[in-house]
């Protein structure tokens, strides 16, 4: 991944915890989970990207 999406990424997920940090607890706690199944799912698929 080139340096510059990488950044763009970067600020991207700073962005959305910010978001989130700013809601109640509990609508607080599902997008934290939302978010740990994205990035789950990503980096999974990373693997089998350079597996298969």
């Amino acid at each position: 991944m080139p340096e510059q999406d990488r950044d763009h990424g970067d600020d991207a997920l700073v962005e959305r915890l910010e978001v989130i940090e700013e809601q109640p607890l509990a609508a607080r706690a599902d997008a934290y989970a939302q978010l740990h199944a994205e990035l789950s799912d990503r980096l999974e698929g990373a693997d089998v990207r350079r597996d298969g």
